[in-house]
């Protein structure tokens, strides 16, 4: 079940490498996405890395997908991060600039066809160990990397450089040996009509939870794992979490308040999502379930075989949509 999580993963990876991925865009102000993923920056370098954000007054706004530059911004925070092992500054900033027409004049690589206008920058800067220059000519290689076997696929360099490039714009990488490394993301200006933020927080805003609803999660991968139950306790649930199976079930069996059970189905310890699912049904039979997953759901659940009070949603998949299964089956 791992390995099918993983080549799922993969996949989704591969697709925004190669431009074929499906892509959401809307006008995007990027102050306020960074702004709102800020506390998510810190908690996930920790207390060894100081963050600095230095965002540019009247910051022009830009066309693109917002969940795909939000992941975008966390991979190269975690790259930060793991190039820091002892600590050091993170800084990430934005500002308005017009991309120069190079002529005939050197340029780097990543740069071939940026045609020259006005942009929006978001650039992320690390004081950490740099990258020698024969590593730096091969950073948006697919599947190259120089972290260890089993700690890195190769591909988070590549899936931001295809991703961005997908939405009219470009990266550029800069980095010193012993220095750290900044990665700007420039994507062309937008100069249609924006909408305000009252306007998107009406229009996106999720039915409340249900007064009182307990969530179960059982996700082992942390970060996608807080991701989750920050947007469930944002909108009113209270949140039980475990990393496994067995730890799951720990939490049954401690005869806690329970509402619905969320599961991933490729879970680590010998007890995977559906056989977790059995052994509470043991349990509390009436307990609702909703598996969430990578992979085809006849290979991730037994040719399909759900009971009733169970439900699937297959990754990627929407907040909004997250939110209202998880509001459909707390409130029924």
């Amino acid at each position: 079940m791992v390995s099918t999580k993983r080549a799922a993963t993969l996949t989704h990876r591969l697709l925004a490498f190669s431009r074929r991925q499906m892509l959401d865009p809307t006008p995007t102000d990027v102050n306020r996405l960074v702004g709102g993923m800020e506390d998510l920056f810190r908690r996930t370098v920790g207390p060894g890395i100081r963050v600095e954000t230095k965002l540019a007054g009247d910051l022009w706004s830009t066309m693109c997908d917002q969940n795909q530059l939000e992941s975008a911004l966390l991979n190269l925070v975690l790259n930060a991060r793991d190039a820091m092992p002892d600590g050091g500054n993170l800084l990430i900033e934005s500002a308005n600039t017009v991309f120069p027409d190079w002529g005939g004049e050197p340029r780097d690589a990543p740069l071939r066809d940026m045609p020259a206008g006005e942009c929006v920058a978001v650039l992320v800067t690390d004081t950490g160990t740099g990258m020698a220059p024969d590593v730096l000519a091969r950073a948006f290689d697919p599947f190259y990397t120089t972290k260890p076997m089993g700690q890195g696929t190769g591909l988070g360099l590549s899936m931001i450089h295809g991703y961005v490039e997908q939405s009219g714009g470009h990266v550029r990488l800069r980095s010193e040996m012993g220095q750290g490394t900044t990665v700007a993301i420039y994507l062309p200006r937008y100069l249609g009509a924006t909408v305000s933020d009252q306007e998107i927080v009406a229009a996106t805003l999720p039915p409340p939870a249900a007064a009182g609803a307990v969530v179960l999660l059982v996700e082992d991968e942390p970060i996608v794992r807080m991701l989750m139950i920050e947007m469930l306790s944002d909108h009113g649930y209270k949140v039980q979490e475990a990393h496994s199976g067995r730890s799951g079930l720990s939490v049954v069996e401690s005869g806690a308040r329970l509402d619905l059970l969320i599961t991933d189905v490729g879970l680590p310890g010998g007890m995977d999502g559906r056989q977790l699912a059995d052994a509470v049904r043991q349990q509390r039979p009436n307990l609702k379930v909703l598996f969430i997953t990578g992979y085809a759901e006849s290979a991730s659940l037994g040719n399909g075989r759900r009971e009733q009070g169970m439900e699937i949603m297959i990754k990627p998949f929407t907040v909004d949509a997250f939110l209202a299964k998880v509001r459909e089956m707390t409130s029924s």
